[in-house]
């Protein structure tokens, strides 16, 4: 009686909140309406915590002894991608950290002298430094582009810190090695702004037009996605960041090994270039509008070893799902704890 209880709460939240409903769900493939007149939701009140090597900007929502979830936006994004998922799962009980990553919004590095390193292993262990600095034992991980990379490094090597995994686009663990393996020309063609970075010409380029630049990703990534200059203009005060273009564009570079990591997580980083599983509790997302480059889910299928389910979200859905089909995010959310 309590769990139902519950539940109807999650319900009652996720249709004053989100705006939205499913109305479908066959063999894991769901399909969901969107309302593009729903209003701004903020993912809760920020605050700052000091986290290794950053003073690390979040918003939080929920009640404090609540399960924890962390949400973990991408590039070209921010933090308001999970308003309304952010607020839907705290009015469901859930304590809800929404960190800025490094480069972003209010997060700054501590010292001048720190490399303004955006390779993937020094991200993915900011969350697990917000984790410790929050006194957050273990807690739902879930995320989209870098926030679901970072989000799938924490559960293949701490899963012991990660209690159910949500990622958009699946298995994105990586390496410079992998990074540095050619391409069939299509494929490479998506990742122009990857080789775009990789000069100075296009380091001035970001600096110069960021907010022109990121306009076009979201255009591209998310073809079929209306959405107004409002919401855009939100998002895009994250990236006037001090360290926005350093920490991207060593992000890219160092993909590519034109960019040296840090000493650090050398150990680290040869774990994940032999691609560990994954065996915590996962629901992998899709959008059917996807216009970012993104691997086919039978391809990663096999990286989830423990409780796992893919979920195709209909409805012209593109790269940035938690923002463009919250109800499907924050269902995803609440069930993969259920598997």
């Amino acid at each position: 009686m309590r769990s139902s209880t519950k539940q109807e709460r999650v319900d009652q939240a996720r249709r004053r909140l989100l705006g939205a409903t499913a109305v479908a769900a066959v063999a894991g493939e769901h399909a969901f309406a969107r309302d593009a007149a729903r209003p701004a939701v903020a993912p809760g009140v920020l605050k700052k915590a000091d986290a290794g090597p950053l003073s690390i900007g979040y918003a939080e929502a929920g009640p404090p002894d609540g399960p924890v979830v962390m949400l973990l936006h991408g590039w070209p994004y921010d933090i308001h991608s999970f308003g309304e998922v952010a607020q839907a799962l705290a009015a469901g009980g859930r304590r809800v950290i929404t960190p800025y990553l490094r480069g972003f919004g209010t997060t700054h590095f501590r010292l001048p002298q720190t490399l303004r390193n955006g390779q993937p292993a020094a991200v993915a262990m900011d969350t697990l430094a917000l984790m410790d600095a929050l006194r957050i034992e273990s807690a739902v991980l879930a995320g989209f582009d870098w926030g679901a990379r970072s989000a799938d490094i924490v559960a293949a090597l701490w899963p012991g810190r990660c209690k159910g995994l949500v990622s958009v686009s699946g298995y994105l663990v990586g390496s410079q090695q992998a990074g540095r393996q050619p391409l069939p020309p299509e494929a490479e063609l998506q990742w122009w702004y990857q080789f775009y970075f990789s000069t100075e010409r296009g380091r001035e380029g970001y600096e110069r037009y960021r907010r022109e630049f990121a306009r076009l990703i979201w255009r591209l990534a998310s073809p079929q996605w209306r959405f107004d200059e409002a919401t855009f203009a939100r998002s895009a005060a994250a990236f006037d960041n001090p360290d926005h273009v350093a920490v991207v564009v060593h992000n890219y570079r160092w993909r590519l090994g034109l960019a040296a990591g840090e000493p650090q997580y050398d150990a680290m980083e040869a774990r994940l270039a032999a691609a560990p599983p994954v065996r915590v509790a996962t629901i992998t997302l899709e959008g059917d509008a996807n216009g970012a480059p993104h691997p086919d889910p039978a391809a990663y299928a096999a990286k989830f070893t423990g409780p796992y389910a893919h979920r195709l979200v209909r409805g012209g859905v593109g790269h940035n799902l938690p923002q463009e089909a919250p109800v499907a995010f924050a269902q995803a959310v609440i069930d993969v704890t259920r598997l």
